[in-house]
């Protein structure tokens, strides 16, 4: 027989496939990966640098989601804004890699370049270099924190019989229901009115 047209194995199908298995319980091993791709662990090997490598494989496929065209807008905080929206939804799909992938450098050239123009529209916008790291890592707190918390039960406050809590009952059963929504708007827009106030920048008003 001929050789196969199409690679038995390839990066796109270890993404892919450890991607499965922490959607599915959290975590992955290499030989779990190739387990799965009925691969011997060696061949897995050929293609990453070890697990930090599945990890790297991981984060551009959680990452491919975020629409890299929010950045476009001419006001920083809007493209910020935007860009937060989008970077939100794509972890909120997956929403177990966020530990692992918070927990490890990201080394992947292609979300490496992703985090540059964010860095660029910063200091573009008049932050000092030396504050950047700082904005763009509150901001990936904002986000993941958020995404996490859409994947959180529903009541996330559970109140037993006999449990003197009345405020926080009248309050969780007054709330909306895309309390995890109206929580993120509000932080994210307390966090770009914070970073205006510090470039003594203030919003554009409103089209009428």
């Amino acid at each position: 027989m001929g050789r196969p047209r199409k690679a038995l194995l390839d990066r796109a199908r270890i993404g892919a496939t450890a991607l499965e298995l922490v959607d599915e319980r959290g975590d992955f091993s290499v030989p779990e990966v190739a387990r799965r791709l009925g691969v011997q662990t060696a061949s897995v090997y050929h293609h990453v640098d070890g697990r930090a490598g599945v990890i790297e494989l991981l984060r551009e496929r959680v990452t491919d989601a975020i629409d890299p065209g929010t950045l476009a807008d001419a006001r920083w905080d809007v493209a910020l804004a935007a860009w937060a929206h989008s970077y939100r939804a794509a972890f909120a799909a997956h929403p177990r890699t966020i530990a692992m992938l918070m927990t490890s450098p990201v080394r992947a050239p292609k979300v490496l370049a992703h985090y540059d123009r964010v860095a660029g529209l910063l200091l573009d916008a008049g932050f000092a270099p030396e504050a950047v790291l700082a904005v763009i890592t509150g901001l990936d707190n904002l986000v993941l924190g958020s995404a996490l918390d859409m994947s959180a039960p529903d009541p996330m406050w559970e109140v037993a019989y006999g449990v003197d809590a009345p405020r926080l009952v009248a309050a969780q059963e007054a709330s909306a229901p895309d309390r995890a929504d109206a929580a993120f708007a509000l932080t994210l827009a307390g966090y770009l009115a914070h970073l205006r106030a510090l470039l003594g920048d203030a919003p554009e008003p409103a089209a009428r």
